[in-house]
């Protein structure tokens, strides 16, 4: 398709497997991550969206070296997980802070050329959990149910520039975050889930390129589950 491609947090996990899909479909796509340190085939530019100078200074460098962002995928995202009279602000705040200010820093700066061009396609990546919670996760709860207000807002507010803005709720991914939970409290998790499996990264990333297509043209605002049926009715 010949786009250029943002998506942050694009080293590893569901990030790393949108880039591909991006990248196989013939766009030009850039990952952030704070590291900065390089990925085979992909650009990469250090950046921690928890910063706004280091968001603006990001987006400065793809402009003056690759083109305008015309898809941004937020998904840059950290967990803090535990019981809430042990969690400080610090776990609050820092979740809070890269998940779903970090997610708004982006939007905010990818929709100043996204105006102009007036067409673009803002795309966030939030979770089953923050539409029908989870015990141990408020802060990461809150920070992902946030990114529907924020999606929504969005998608009222820059409509009329033909940009859209929508929101995907995966459900539990086999990634390297996952692998690490206990045999039992994977085994619990799949008994919840209708379809009785993990998705895989590949299965959250082919929504993310048809919500980016020519096909979700007239979609926004919305919330795309892909979490087997576990959120249903959330």
């Amino acid at each position: 398709m010949g786009r250029v491609v943002l998506v942050t947090g694009g080293n590893r996990g569901i990030g790393l497997a949108i880039a591909r899909t991006f990248q196989q479909a013939g766009d030009t796509v850039v990952v952030t991550s704070r590291s900065g340190d390089p990925i085979d085939g992909l650009h990469v530019v250090k950046c921690d969206v928890g910063n706004t100078a280091s968001v603006d200074a990001a987006f400065d460098q793809i402009e003056a070296e690759i083109g305008t962002v015309e898809i941004a995928v937020a998904n840059a995202g950290i967990t803090r997980d535990g019981l809430i009279m042990r969690m400080s602000d610090d776990d609050v705040n820092d979740v809070l802070n890269t998940n779903l200010v970090g997610a708004i820093r982006v939007a905010r700066r990818a929709s100043r050329a996204m105006m102009k061009a007036r067409t673009g396609r803002l795309i966030f990546i939030s979770s089953v959990v923050g539409l029908m919670g989870s015990a141990g996760q408020v802060n990461y709860s809150a920070s992902k149910s946030g990114l529907v207000g924020a999606a929504r807002s969005l998608a009222r507010e820059l409509g009329s520039r033909g940009i859209t803005a929508n929101v995907i709720a995966p459900g539990f991914v086999d990634t390297d975050m996952t692998a690490e939970l206990s045999e039992d409290r994977r085994n619990e998790i799949v008994s919840n889930v209708p379809l009785g499996r993990y998705a895989s990264p590949q299965e959250i990333a082919d929504v993310a390129l048809f919500m980016a297509s020519p096909a979700a043209g007239y979609i926004t605002g919305a919330v795309i589950p892909v979490d087997g049926g576990l959120g249903m009715g959330h």
